[in-house]
């Protein structure tokens, strides 16, 4: 599916392949796993494409930030593990596990993902997602 908003200018990431990753993984960890949902404003361009957000495709980093602030309300001990990294030109590929217990019910959940992002200028300018339903774990 191709988004109809505008996406952001090619530009040189102004980072290694190993920058990058180490970005990612640094991402991964503040915004997910250390709840700090302004890494979004911080980590992501202000023209950032989000081709994947959970209400569709959103520009700029505020809705990725109120997006995981709902998203702990829900799984307040919402995790996440990177599983494997790749990266290549301006991208990064991330295979991930997420674990997670849900606040009302208790049930403790996982799901794995993917995701993908785009650099240009030391931001993440774009990012699309897959998810896989989540599994009850005991």
């Amino acid at each position: 599916m191709t988004s109809t908003l505008p996406v952001p200018a090619k530009a040189d990431p102004c980072m290694s392949l190993e920058e990058m990753k180490i970005f990612v993984k640094k991402h991964f960890e503040d915004f997910v796993n250390r709840k700090i949902s302004r890494a979004a404003l911080e980590n992501f361009s202000e023209d950032f494409l989000d081709h994947d957000e959970a209400g569709g495709p959103a520009v700029g980093p505020l809705a990725a930030k109120e997006m995981m602030e709902r998203t702990f309300e829900t799984w307040p001990d919402l995790q996440v593990s990177v599983q494997d990294i790749i990266a290549e030109g301006d991208k990064v590929m991330v295979r991930n596990l997420w674990t997670a217990t849900d606040k009302a019910s208790a049930i403790k959940i996982q799901f794995g993902g993917f995701v993908l992002w785009r650099f240009a200028n030391k931001k993440i300018v774009e990012r699309w997602a897959t998810i896989t339903p989540p599994q009850e774990v005991p």
